[in-house]
């Protein structure tokens, strides 16, 4: 097969149009899945795909138009090349043009790209087994998966840009079942190699949440103070940033339009000193530090591929700070360009501890293990709904005292932040529900004062 490097090279020479973007992304990922505490399937998948988006010159700005593609070959070139240019000429006028970056090279570009495969599970998959083991003596089912991606992109011009991007990632999410099915709670880790990734932990979380469902207390829908995970707190806040175009805002289309015109930015938010923001350099979740994108949303402009990302502050102290920007919607707004970088660091000043910790400093209230099937109900308030899934703890005097039943719940998370009643450290966490959507995340587990559970669910 081409080198991703020789077929961006083939096609910016062959292009004809005003410039060409071309972004290859190789991919490959090994997998372990499991059942019923037995292994089931394991595998390496490899893929490859290549966009290829054209440039034209349109009535005083420029067109763009792109086409994606697996399994490119030379002989492709001139028909997706000519597919690109026909996108753009019928998109007309690109309302998020801006010029394009010139001769910039970042990353090593001729570097090939290195596979995972099974090898990442050496340490990994013996303690799995072992875990299994004792599962099955104590009648306890485990079901859940382990998967290790590693994601090389390049992305090369007509006009000469040559960037490079590594994106090493892996997650291990574990469902316990016990008392034939009728308890059931969940763990999630995520890993850049695995070495962070300690069994016996999960283990001991899993058993623990179990022996937490021998007592049941039935407890009516209310509002309670309630303890978030770290995983649940990064499922909630995620729809928060996906709501946080600058460009819907300015447009009075979101929770952040300020009443009579123009964006929130400079108000405060939060009730505490909240920090929230994104920095490539950030050491437990380093990121690439240009914007790299195949397609134009409104988050990203496949014209501002090139343009460095830099630590942004979302929210500090509690005040909003900035919103996700274009380069063409910052000249719209007249605010900042900040671009949505690739993770994302949330902490309260004075957060300290773990979730056990937070547990002890709450008199009488809830602890979640996990949201699920959020979604949104009012865009003007951030209003979002979703139930509780595999556990949901009844809390006295600062202690678990049993489960209780499963709630739908309605909040925002906007509204939320001016409710934090306590806040842990700052940890990497895996959110559930965005799993495989939402990487590269660190947030506290929180107590949130007066979190509104809507209706009792009768499901487990």
């Amino acid at each position: 097969m081409i080198s991703a490097q020789d077929l961006i090279e083939k096609i910016t020479s062959e292009a004809t149009c005003d410039d060409c973007i071309v972004v290859v992304k190789d991919k490959t990922q090994a997998n372990l899945r499991w059942a019923a505490s037995t292994l089931t399937t394991n595998g390496v998948i490899t893929e490859r795909s290549v966009t290829v988006i054209a440039f034209v010159a349109f009535e005083g700005g420029m067109a763009s138009g792109g086409v994606t593609r697996t399994d490119v070959n030379e002989a492709d070139i001139p028909v997706l090349l000519e597919q690109a240019i026909v996108a753009a000429k019928a998109a007309g006028k690109a309302q998020d043009f801006a010029p394009l970056a010139k001769d910039i090279s970042i990353g090593n570009w001729a570097a090939e790209h290195v596979p995972t495969g099974p090898e990442i599970f050496k340490s990994f998959a013996p303690a799995l087994g072992d875990m299994f083991a004792q599962s099955v003596r104590d009648k306890i089912e485990l079901f859940g998966y382990a998967e290790h991606t590693h994601e090389t992109t390049w992305i090369g011009s007509k006009g000469g840009m040559r960037l490079r991007k590594d994106s090493p990632v892996g997650r291990v999410e574990m469902t316990g079942k016990s008392h034939e099915r009728s308890r059931s709670t969940w763990s999630g880790i995520e890993t850049r190699d695995f070495s962070n990734v300690l069994v016996p932990r999960i283990d001991a979380d899993i058993r623990q949440r179990l022996n937490w469902q021998a007592t049941k207390v039935d407890l009516p829908a209310g509002r309670y103070d309630t303890i978030l995970p770290s995983g649940s707190v990064a499922d909630l806040f995620t729809y928060m940033m996906w709501v946080s175009g600058a460009r819907d805002a300015f447009e009075g289309q979101s929770v952040f339009s300020k009443k009579g015109g123009g964006t929130r930015v400079g108000e405060k938010l939060s009730n505490v000193g909240f920090q929230f923001f994104s920095d490539p350099d950030y050491k437990q979740l380093p990121t690439a530090n240009f914007v790299g994108t195949a397609v134009s949303s409104p988050f990203s402009s496949v014209f501002d591929n090139g343009q460095p990302i830099k630590h942004v502050d979302w929210m500090k102290d509690g005040v909003l700070q900035s919103l996700i920007q274009t380069r063409a919607t910052a000249a719209l707004t007249s605010l900042d360009f900040t671009p949505l970088g690739e993770n994302a660091i949330m902490s309260v000043d004075g957060g300290a501890g773990t979730l056990s910790d937070l547990i002890s400093k709450v008199d009488d209230g809830l602890l979640l293990t996990t949201f699920w099937y959020i979604r949104m109900v009012d865009p003007n308030s951030l209003l979002l709904t979703g139930l509780t899934r595999d556990g949901v703890y009844h809390v006295k005097g600062g202690e678990v005292v049993g489960t209780t039943n499963n709630f739908r719940w309605n909040d925002s998370p906007v509204s939320a932040l001016n409710r934090i009643a306590h806040a842990g450290a700052t940890e990497w966490t895996q959110p559930r529900e965005w799993a495989g959507d939402v990487f590269n995340m660190a947030v506290p587990p929180l107590v949130i004062k007066d979190f509104n559970m809507s209706t009792v669910s009768p499901g487990n």
